[in-house]
């Protein structure tokens, strides 16, 4: 039996029209510059606007606009860079500090069971901006990955990401 057109499937929907940004492609530099590039952009903006988490000495700490999961935080080089063979051995050193600290952090606030870490380099490997490396921690619970996300193509998200922000911040300021 087949769906007729104006016939109801059952389904519930969540809407999520931020991600609509996402998709369009919004604020993803056109040309790989550093004129153009969110995160050469997000250093220059208050923490709040900037979903700013900690401001290192070559490093930053920042909520993904778009998350994988609740508390998905980035760490950038403050440095347009592209490449993770390109990174200073300061940069380098102060990327895995601040992903180990956001560990800590996000596991203090969110009781996360694991992590996925990792870089994307190249469009190739799945880098939405491939013009600025950065790293992403993403927070993992047993049992996250439920039929929302794999059916429903959908993630549900249970804080405002300024209200992430602001925990995590706070956190990360009393791990010292």
């Amino acid at each position: 039996m087949t769906q007729g057109i104006g016939e109801p499937d059952g389904l519930d929907r969540l809407w999520t029209p931020h991600r609509m940004a996402y998709i369009k492609g919004e604020s993803k530099p056109a040309d790989g510059t550093a004129e153009t590039c969110p995160f050469c952009r997000v250093p220059t903006l208050t923490d709040d606007e900037g979903l700013v988490v900690h401001r290192g000495k070559d490093c930053y700490v920042v909520l993904n606009l778009y998350p994988y999961a609740p508390g998905h935080l980035m760490v950038c080089p403050y440095r347009h860079v592209a490449d993770y063979t390109e990174v200073t051995p300061e940069e380098t050193a102060e990327i895995a500090e601040l992903t180990q600290t956001a560990m800590r952090v996000v596991r203090s606030v969110s009781g996360a069971h694991g992590f996925n870490i990792g870089l994307n380099q190249g469009f190739a490997a799945g880098a939405g901006i491939a013009a600025h490396l950065h790293q992403h921690v993403v927070p993992r619970w047993s049992g996250d990955q439920n039929f929302m996300p794999i059916i429903g193509k959908t993630k549900t998200m249970p804080q405002l990401l300024g209200d992430t922000r602001t925990l995590l911040a706070e956190a990360w300021s009393q791990e010292g």
